[in-house]
């Protein structure tokens, strides 16, 4: 079943004159846990996918890395040909017998490419615990899923103007690793 699929399950329908079926505004890879904005008129899923287009959209997401990092930094590494930026922070960082040292950091992509922050994090040499796809052979972790989850999105509301931000808590399984984290 899709993500589209299961919206029309189960999303209540708008009341308003332009109600449309629940569609995604934004993507997320299928493993990656988290807020996803949807929208249920036409008029919003324009309005929306423009704040999007126009890069006025926040998003922050956190990940746990495999392997020593800075503290900060910006990565610019190209993704399929096209410019791509993000910026993360190192929130803690944990050893680890298995992986040596485990990072929770905390990622904010400027621009939305396909895989971005999987891909650039590796492409840094710190692969996100249990990515399959971009994973380093040795250090895939089986059965936990993807360690990426898309932790907040915040915009500006496209007609009242007032700003929002929807946040989603860290899940159970990176609280495992860094328990004094519990409040992200």
């Amino acid at each position: 079943m899709t993500i589209a699929n299961a919206l029309d399950q189960n999303l209540k329908q708008s009341s308003q004159p332009d109600a449309t079926l629940p569609r995604p505004i934004h993507r997320l890879d299928y493993a990656t846990t988290g807020i996803l904005l949807c929208g249920k008129t036409n008029s919003c899923i324009r309005a929306l996918s423009k704040l999007f287009q126009d890069k006025l959209v926040q998003k922050t997401y956190f990940a746990i890395a495999i392997g020593q990092m800075n503290t900060s930094g910006s990565i610019t590494t190209p993704i399929d040909g096209k410019r791509s930026k993000s910026h993360f922070e190192v929130i803690e960082s944990v050893p680890s017998e298995r992986f040596g040292t485990l990072s929770l950091v905390k990622l904010s992509p400027e621009t939305g490419r396909r895989h971005q922050l999987r891909k650039h994090l590796t492409s840094i040499g710190n692969p996100i615990l249990g990515d399959k796809d971009y994973g380093q052979e040795g250090l895939i972790l089986n059965g936990k899923g993807l360690y990426l989850h898309a932790h907040s999105i915040a915009f500006k509301h496209p007609v009242s103007k007032e700003p929002i931000t929807f946040a989603s808590p860290l899940p159970e399984k990176f609280s495992k690793i860094f328990p004094s984290q519990g409040k992200f």
